[in-house]
């Protein structure tokens, strides 16, 4: 008779903390996609946020570093990622983020009808952005253009509510032509975004997917990261149906690929084989940015966001719109940092009393804040007054 693995909330978190190199920076000279890599990707709608996400686990990165790898080698790619949003992908891993994101359903994008586009349209809308943007870098207004040339009329209409304006029904897709390898991100032409084909120009991109199985690869990978987890997790960080994921794990479990655990006494999953946790709870004082992988994906988010964390961290039950000071390996305040030239100011509010040990390293964390983005920085513990996403 097998027995069931019973892993604790402390043993977890501790290996979570270890695998984003959160219990320790990534030695000198990792690179620094293989950071990104680990967290399956930093979420990069605000740039800076990415960079402090990678700096701060990395010893002695900057945000030049990261900019470096993304516009320089090209080891690092702009592009939709996870739920459709803006991430920093490692590019030799764009195949299997664009064939495991594909591959899960989606919904209809809460849309109505007579602004929603059709598959068919859909369809028609990728692949002309695909080829209007195949060896190109374009503004948003030129894509548009080649769009609607492409597709028709109908593909331009400002139908599309976003931001207190109107957007042509085409841009619905933009996270869609994404993951299909039709667009990413590519240098500002001034202060204006441009995008472009990721083929184009992107050293050491792979062709297929682990084994001929994306989904496996990816959800195994997504595991080994943030597990143990459950199909409802799972879903939660893809933005995709429950119900779709827990048909998933049960086709990956019957096929010896995913092995079922006691995680705090309810089951849970982890990559089969991959049953090894620390014997100790993670311990030390990390200040991470704006929808930090390891707060986004961090699941039960009860456990992860404590007592008072839970109503001050999360705004409206979701994780990532404060930067969050984290001890122990859960959140225990939140932080704000305002520049000014060359300094900045780094202001945080603890929720728990610091020991003098975390204060010393409170310290520290905030240092290594200016260093990423090449300030010089100041503490300052107090109230944090401004709201989400300042």
């Amino acid at each position: 008779m097998t027995t069931t693995v019973g892993i604790t909330w402390e043993a977890a978190s501790a290996r979570r903390a270890e695998r984003q190199f959160l219990a320790g920076p990534a030695r000198t000279g990792t690179p620094v996609d293989e950071v990104v890599g680990a967290m399956l990707g930093a979420h990069a709608q605000v740039l800076s946020a990415a960079e402090v996400s990678v700096g701060m686990r990395a010893d002695g990165v900057t945000r030049a570093d990261v900019r470096a790898a993304l516009w320089d080698d090209r080891s690092l790619i702009k592009t939709y990622g996870p739920r459709g949003t803006v991430h920093l992908l490692p590019a030799r891993e764009l195949p299997l983020f664009s064939a495991a994101l594909t591959a899960a359903p989606t919904g209809p994008g809460g849309f109505p009808p007579d602004v929603r586009l059709t598959e068919e349209q859909a369809g028609q809308v990728v692949t002309a952005i695909g080829e209007a943007l195949d060896g190109r870098c374009l503004t948003l207004d030129e894509l548009s253009e080649e769009v609607v040339a492409r597709t028709g009329p109908w593909a331009g209409d400002r139908v599309m509510p976003a931001f207190q304006d109107l957007w042509p029904r085409w841009r619905q897709v933009m996270h869609r032509a994404g993951w299909a390898g039709s667009l990413c991100f590519g240098p500002n032409r001034g202060r204006k975004a441009t995008y472009t084909r990721p083929a184009y120009g992107v050293p050491g991109a792979e062709a297929g997917d682990e084994g001929g199985d994306a989904l496996s690869a990816f959800v195994r990978r997504y595991l080994h990261a943030y597990g143990p987890a459950t199909p409802q997790h799972f879903a939660r960080w893809l933005a995709a149906p429950p119900g779709w994921a827990t048909a998933l794990f049960g086709r990956l479990a019957a096929a010896g690929r995913i092995e079922e655990v006691r995680f705090e006494g309810t089951p849970a999953w982890v990559a089969a084989g991959d049953t090894d946790f620390p014997d100790g709870p993670a311990r030390g004082v990390r200040l991470l940015p704006y929808f930090d992988a390891y707060v986004v994906a961090g699941q039960p988010r009860e456990r992860l966001f404590p007592g008072k964390a839970y109503q001050r961290a999360l705004g409206g039950g979701q994780a990532g719109n404060y930067p969050v000071l984290l001890v122990d390996g859960v959140v225990a305040g939140v932080w704000h940092q305002r520049r000014r030239g060359r300094r900045t100011t780094v202001t945080v509010e603890p929720l728990v009393r610091l020991t003098a040990r975390q204060e010393r390293e409170l310290g520290e964390q905030a240092e290594r804040v200016g260093e990423v983005l090449e300030a010089t920085a100041e503490l300052v513990v107090g109230e944090v007054t401004v709201g989400p996403h300042a």
